[in-house]
């Protein structure tokens, strides 16, 4: 039987779904709207069905067009992934190496390490995301990233290698026009409870979700990230831990305090990055080989 439903009608569907439009459509795909409307009406004619309702002034997909564009998807995204592995057995270099940072740290370390990959091999593709607590974790554990910087705790697993980076330092902080910011110090615990806690939310999505600094029967605002629970705290909204190398600039003109507390007001968190040993792709390889030459405290300062 003549294979209707070929990989790249199936690309043209998803391109038109993206963009809108069969025009916007030809030229991502570097063709002329007239190629376009031919590859979907022969498609349409091949498979005896209507894929777009053209009774409208714009074409729209119609039920069974929304079915073959979903599902369409999904076998693009294995014929990708197919063609990846080949790639990558071929000669050892990933298509893509995915990249994710914890939104403690700061970017610009890596942005150098990237510019510098992509003067050397400008055609390899980097994803880079970003995670809260153990949603780094949740992402080399789940295959969505190759590479993870700014985990913290032990992996999850012997088949994953670590490389130290450093200690973060995280302090309790208040706005300065924060009431704490008059109680007596030393501040004692049950005064801290009175107030609510801000939390960076933990992004994992199939590992248990972590929270630090909490008291028990503390009230909390759960924030996306680390940047907007600093925010939130500049705001007065709430206390909590925050790292000192992403609130220096705040505590030296003076929008956030760090009080004395009864109990010490200083943790340090080790961090580190982290791979699969079974990776062995060259692209993992060369970032892994720099991270650990850098001078890591980049990603503090």
């Amino acid at each position: 039987m003549h294979p209707f439903l070929t990989l790249d009608a199936l690309r043209v569907l998803d391109a038109i779904d993206r963009k809108q439009s069969f025009a916007a459509a030809a030229e991502e795909l570097f063709r002329v709207p007239s190629a376009i409307s031919y590859t979907i009406n022969k498609l349409e004619e091949d498979l005896g069905i209507a894929l777009f309702d053209r009774s409208k002034r714009k074409a729209e997909f119609t039920q069974v067009g929304h079915l073959i564009l979903q599902q369409g998807r999904a076998i693009l995204k294995a014929s990708d992934e197919l063609a990846h592995m080949a790639k990558q057995a071929a000669n050892g270099w990933e298509l893509e190496l995915r990249i994710c940072i914890d939104s403690i740290l700061h970017h610009h370390a890596i942005y150098d390490l990237i510019n510098q990959f992509q003067n050397l091999y400008p055609w390899i593709d980097i994803r880079l995301s970003q995670e809260n607590f153990g949603g780094t974790w949740d992402t080399l554990n789940t295959g969505e990233s190759d590479l993870i910087i700014g985990a913290s705790d032990e992996p999850f697993s012997h088949e994953i290698a670590t490389h130290p980076i450093g200690q973060a330092e995280f302090i309790f902080a208040i706005a300065k026009d924060h009431p704490l910011n008059l109680a007596p110090q030393p501040l004692s615990q049950a005064s801290i409870k009175q107030y609510p806690s801000i939390v960076a939310m933990d992004s994992s999505r199939h590992m248990p979700p972590r929270s630090a600094g909490l008291l028990d029967g503390q009230s909390r605002i759960t924030v996306p990230d680390i940047h907007k629970k600093i925010d939130a705290q500049r705001q007065g909204l709430g206390v909590g831990y925050l790292p000192l190398h992403r609130i220096q600039g705040y505590l030296q003109s003076g929008e956030l305090v760090s009080p004395t507390l009864e109990q010490s007001n200083a943790r340090q968190h080790e961090l580190c990055i982290a791979w699969r040993k079974d990776n062995k792709g060259k692209a993992l390889t060369w970032f892994v080989t720099e991270l650990k030459q850098m001078k890591l405290d980049r990603f503090f300062n």
